[in-house]
């Protein structure tokens, strides 16, 4: 199975996807977290100053993972179009474009998991924004695409509360002859 978290900034996607890889029914599977300090480091602008060039790299990450026949991600193709329409140097049009290639590799993705900030408390980690206003609109962006391609997303679960609960819930939706 292809696996993937999405959602705004500071939500636990990271947290879940090193949970999971602790438990035994997701020992063979490949995971892949936040890369983000490294790209930063690289010179890549993340975030508001994010660019074409740079969000292109962010998909090829995800085009990557999905090359995997067992990947658990903390990112998916939404999230990387969510931050390409909030990012200040990319253009509506460039935008279109953009989404058009992106919405292709959605339905890789055997089961996306979005990740609800609701009684999340922003986390600094000296990389992410810390914006409240940026982080409700990359989640109002995420929870738009996924309804936009919706006809492309095989399952997708809502996940709220504690990482415990979150965790319940996600043992719970996935089928165990699949993983």
């Amino acid at each position: 199975m292809k696996i993937g978290f999405c959602g705004t900034v500071s939500v636990g996607k990271t947290t879940l996807v090193n949970e999971l890889q602790k438990l035994e029914e997701f020992k063979d599977y490949k995971v892949a977290t936040e890369r983000s300090k490294y790209l930063r480091d690289l010179g890549i602008p993340l975030n508001t100053d994010s660019t074409i060039k740079g969000q292109t790299i962010f998909l090829a990450e995800r085009a990557a993972e999905l090359m995997n026949k067992k990947i658990i991600t903390d990112r998916t193709v939404i999230d990387v179009m969510a931050f390409t329409v909030k990012a200040e140097s990319i253009s509506y049009d460039e935008f279109v474009a953009f989404e058009n290639h992106a919405q292709l590799l959605i339905e890789e993705y055997d089961h996306i998991f979005y990740v609800s900030p609701k009684g999340v408390e922003i986390e600094d980690n000296g990389i992410r924004e810390t914006n409240e206003g940026f982080r409700d609109g990359i989640d109002v962006l995420v929870q738009y695409l996924l309804y936009r391609h919706r006809h492309k997303i095989k399952n997708l679960t809502r996940l709220d509360g504690s990482t415990e609960e979150r965790i319940k819930t996600i043992q719970d939706s996935l089928v165990p002859q699949y993983l």
